[in-house]
C-alpha cells in the first residue's frame, strides 16, 4: 500500500508514471521551446564542459509557443508542424542535458524535487513559477519563422538558478 499523501513525483519512477502524471510534470514554463545554439567544440578545454555551458539559449522560440502563456498552441499535432519537436520520455531522460536545470523531467532524472514555484504544488497555477521569474512569459521573444535561429540573441535566464 502506497502513501497517497506523498506527491506522486516522490513515490513513482518516472518510468512507472501514467501519462496523465507524466504530462502533468510539465510546468509549461516554455524554456524548452527556446532555440538553442549547441557547441559541439568542447574537446579543446582543459576540463569537460557542463551541459549547461554547452546549450546556449536564444530569445528565438519554436513557431507553436504561445509567447503569452508559455504552452505550445498545438501541442497534440505539433510533431506534423515541427517534426524535430523533443519528445521526452523515460527512455530519453539521460540525453536531456540540453533542457533548463529547472526543467521537471530532468530535475526528477537527476534526483532532485519540484521546485517551490511549480504548478503540481499550488493547484495548477502558474502564478507562482510567473513570479519566480522561471517562464518565458514577459520576456521579449521572436517566432522561428521570423528569424534564423542561429541569429538570435543568446539569453541566460533560463538558467536562472532555481529557488
Amino acid at each position: 500500500m502506497s502513501d497517497t499523501s506523498v506527491p506522486f513525483w516522490q513515490r513513482i519512477p518516472l518510468a512507472q508514471m501514467t501519462r496523465a502524471e507524466w504530462e502533468s510534470l510539465c510546468d509549461g514554463c516554455g524554456k524548452c521551446c527556446l532555440h538553442k545554439l549547441i557547441d559541439a567544440d568542447d574537446g579543446d578545454q582543459e576540463r569537460p564542459m557542463s551541459a549547461d555551458e554547452i546549450a546556449h539559449f536564444t530569445q528565438v522560440t519554436c513557431q507553436l509557443l504561445d509567447h503569452q502563456t508559455g504552452r505550445c498552441s498545438d501541442y497534440p499535432d505539433r510533431l506534423n508542424t515541427v517534426p524535430d519537436c523533443v519528445v521526452l520520455t523515460p527512455d530519453n531522460l539521460e540525453s536531456i542535458h540540453f533542457m533548463p536545470p529547472s526543467c521537471a523531467y530532468r530535475r526528477l532524472y537527476e534526483g532532485h524535487d519540484l521546485p517551490s514555484w511549480h504548478p503540481l504544488r499550488h493547484n495548477g497555477s502558474q502564478e507562482p513559477m510567473q513570479r519566480a521569474g522561471m517562464s518565458i512569459v514577459g520576456h521579449t521573444l521572436v517566432h522561428d519563422t521570423e528569424m534564423d535561429p542561429e541569429d538570435g540573441v543568446i539569453v541566460r535566464w533560463p538558467l536562472k538558478l532555481v529557488p
